[in-house]
């Protein structure tokens, strides 16, 4: 079953304009994040979407091969099926762009998920959240997910309440990683659903899925990822990566 994963760099982030060739101990960051999902062992190929020619020209210059996608997608999910609707593949990965830590066995434990469910249309990934700080952020998306491991609910509230004070270390609480995990043929009908109220509501698009009735199945992992979506984060990640 071929899999082929999207990069969507977006150049005009509201938080970090022109953040995905923010540079990272002498590289593009998402020259980071190109040669971690190249390592994957189920990709046949990864693919930058971008939506600005100074992308295109670096993602060349790299190495990788880049499509310019249309400004005005909503999100990534949007720029990933533009870039996948002439691609060849069963399975398409969205790799986030901001994420230069994302590990390749992350994305291949997605891929092996749809590979061997063929009733699923859609996984992601999900890792312990064992912080304070980190459970109540509402940066941080909380996810509760039933006996087979398929997500019942996203939230970026804390989920689920914790009525009589047991505390992390008695209530298993899930945070969301955004790597997604698609049927090609099931990304492009999710592309033309309309916003669910309660996308709206949290501002988080995979509830569009849940509440059009698809399961969403998920795999647990212990790899560590961070989003970048400051300069802050960005020195964060270049300490780590030294």
């Amino acid at each position: 079953m071929q899999a082929v994963g999207v990069i969507p760099a977006r150049w005009g982030s509201t938080r970090f304009a022109g953040k995905v060739l923010a540079p990272i101990n002498g590289k593009p960051m998402i020259e980071h994040v190109w040669q971690r999902a190249r390592q994957s062992r189920l990709l046949k190929e990864v693919i930058i979407a971008c939506d600005d020619q100074r992308v295109v020209k670096a993602a060349e210059k790299f190495g990788a091969k880049a499509i310019l996608t249309a400004k005005d997608h909503a999100c990534g999910t949007d720029r990933t099926a533009e870039a996948a609707a002439n691609v060849t593949a069963e399975i398409i990965v969205n790799i986030q762009g901001d994420e230069p830590l994302i590990h390749h066995s992350v994305i291949d434990s997605l891929v092996t998920a749809l590979s061997k469910d063929p009733d699923c249309l859609m996984a992601t990934a999900i890792k312990l959240v064992r912080a304070k700080d980190e459970l109540e952020n509402p940066n941080v998306v909380k996810v509760v997910v039933d006996a087979q491991g398929n997500a019942l609910y996203f939230s970026r509230s804390v989920i689920p309440y914790d009525r009589d004070k047991a505390g992390i270390g008695k209530i298993k609480y899930y945070k969301h990683l955004g790597i997604y995990a698609y049927r090609k043929s099931f990304l492009l009908e999710f592309r033309d659903l309309p916003k669910s109220r309660l996308e709206q509501a949290e501002q988080l698009e995979q509830l569009r899925a849940l509440e059009a009735g698809v399961k969403i199945k998920t795999v647990l992992t212990d790899i560590e990822t961070i989003g970048v979506d400051t300069p802050e984060d960005l020195a964060r990640v270049a300490r780590l990566l030294r």
